[in-house]
């Protein structure tokens, strides 16, 4: 590709006709707000606070609000990038076009891959934990505890959610926008009256009051703080989901990364409210005997704060999970339609529905391979079923990684313009990218232990985390491979740099959007 402007806009929409089509996903479908709260709720804040909160505790004790916000940073960093790479292209494929541009198509099939994946490990689990935490609010423990009716309704929650994605960008906005008052609401309550029984003298447990020395994020040492880091960098996880509706929403150039940035924002406060308030009440040594219970922490907690309104936080981890379910969905349709209508996969999963104009075909596809894959995992153990979430971080990582580095690539003619470019767009995304490698490595170290997974049995000689990360990336290798012997197009591709112009043209058009005058991307 020739460094010029057009560089820097996503691939035109096609004007054919055929049912291969690419067409167009709905413009201006939802606004700032919408994306901000589909960015949050990706995150599924309940139910990773609940996953994770035990965990952290047993490593690092009352330090655990300081690896909250310790994890914070690496995260800041990235969406400083996805903030100015949107500017310079808004492609729903976010990391697979970026690196793509800045790196190679190589290496940007890579990125698209890791994130398509991401929803096929993840999103069967959501699901179940909200069938499971819906059943406990409606007091059907029997039923949680029956694996036949919980996994059918696991299927029948992910089907509804993927539907409601497929129906249109806006209904899964009004949805979200319920979901996330109902979380959010219930977290901050917990956490204001689990407070106000530590320093009433109320809480059963053993309390401690909180002191802003639990902020550091080195009280535990080191080696415990990067352990830590490796938890705290999944509750995190998913904010950039408002970056993939780029395409969909209103002020397409800066209202996306913006979200983006806010979410990881408004997660910092809600995790360090909820975590400051849980380790007062509970005390490190309550939460370290039973951080195996992991999202089921919260169900033993919610009666001892709340008493007959334990329901509301029961209902706050099920609304979380239902909501991420749905938002998980939507990186990986959306990166599946971009790599589709550049060639990197098969054109089918670029069919835009003719009615609803959301990519329907890739929106199916990730959950199909979600249910199935869910429910081959629960067949084999629900310790597997863990260990597949475990090989997660593997992906959030690497694609993360990638993205700060590509920005940085990509606008490295202008780091020396300024300091706020060589902070915000070169050193900042850089790194953030190198913490996440430096993670990255220590998982795979971690991993490699069979000892260190759920199922505590080797898989090769391996953790079964480990194992399954290799088989993504080696399943990855196969069909990319294969696309480029049928389809080489893509791999044609060169890679390009933002120059002046084409940052001077995306600033004219976010003006332009703004004002109502002309669309982000395209030609004044």
């Amino acid at each position: 590709m020739a460094d010029d402007v057009a560089d820097t806009r996503p691939p035109p929409p096609s004007s054919h006709t055929n049912k291969d089509a690419p067409g167009e996903l709905k413009h201006n479908a939802i606004g700032f707000l919408d994306a901000l709260v589909i960015g949050i709720n990706s995150t599924s804040p309940a139910y990773s606070l609940a996953a994770v909160i035990g965990a952290v505790v047993a490593i690092v004790g009352l330090y655990a609000p300081g690896v909250v916000l310790a994890s914070f940073v690496p995260m800041l960093l990235i969406a400083s990038a996805f903030f100015y790479l949107n500017r310079a292209d808004q492609d729903c494929g976010t990391t697979f076009s970026w690196v793509t541009r800045a790196m190679g198509p190589w290496t940007g099939w890579f990125g698209g891959w890791a994130i398509m994946m991401t929803g096929v490990l993840v999103v069967g689990s959501l699901a179940d934990v909200a069938v499971g935490f819906g059943l406990l609010t409606l007091g059907l423990d029997s039923w949680a505890q029956n694996e036949v009716i919980r996994q059918a309704l696991t299927v029948v929650v992910i089907l509804v959610m993927t539907a409601i994605c497929v129906i249109g960008t806006e209904a899964s906005a009004h949805v979200q926008n319920v979901l996330i008052l109902a979380q959010v609401v219930s977290l901050l309550l917990f956490a204001a009256v689990a407070i106000y029984r530590v320093y009433s003298g109320s809480s059963p447990l053993a309390p401690v009051d909180p002191d802003i020395g639990w902020l550091n994020p080195f009280g535990a040492g080191g080696g415990s703080l990067t352990a830590g880091l490796l938890l705290g960098v999944f509750m995190y996880w998913g904010w950039e989901s408002a970056v993939n509706l780029t395409e969909e929403v209103k002020d397409s150039a800066s209202a996306p990364g913006r979200a983006g940035i806010w979410s990881t924002v408004i997660l910092l406060v809600t995790y360090l409210s909820v975590t400051i308030a849980v380790v007062a009440f509970a005390g490190p040594a309550y939460l370290t005997e039973n951080a195996s219970e992991e999202e089921f922490i919260f169900a033993l907690l919610a009666g001892k704060v709340l008493g007959g309104w334990d329901w509301i936080v029961l209902l706050a981890v099920c609304t979380s999970a239902l909501a991420s379910t749905q938002t998980t969905i939507i990186p990986s349709s959306r990166t599946g339609l971009s790599m589709a209508r550049r060639g990197a996969l098969p054109s089918v999963f670029a069919r835009i529905h003719p009615r609803f104009r959301t990519p329907h075909v890739s929106t199916w596809a990730v959950a199909a391979v979600a249910i199935v894959w869910y429910l081959v995992l629960s067949r084999i153990s629900e310790n597997a079923l863990f260990d597949s979430l475990t090989a997660l971080s593997l992906l959030i990582a690497f694609y993360y990684a990638l993205t700060g580095i590509a920005c940085a690539v990509y606008y490295r003619r202008h780091l020396t313009e300024s300091a706020r470019n060589l902070l915000l767009i070169g050193v900042g995304p850089v790194i953030g990218a190198v913490l996440l490698i430096w993670l990255l490595v220590e998982s795979v170290i971690d991993m490699a232990n069979p000892a260190n997974s759920y199922s505590g049995v080797s898989w090769f000689g391996l953790g079964p985390p480990l194992v399954i990360g290799i088989g993504i990336a080696a399943v990855g290798v196969i069909i990319m491979i294969a696309r480029w012997v049928r389809a080489p197009r893509f791999w044609r591709e060169r890679c390009s740099v933002a120059d002046p112009a084409a940052v001077h043209s995306a600033k004219h058009h976010e003006r332009q959007d703004r004002h109502g005058d002309g669309t982000p991307g395209e030609e004044p």
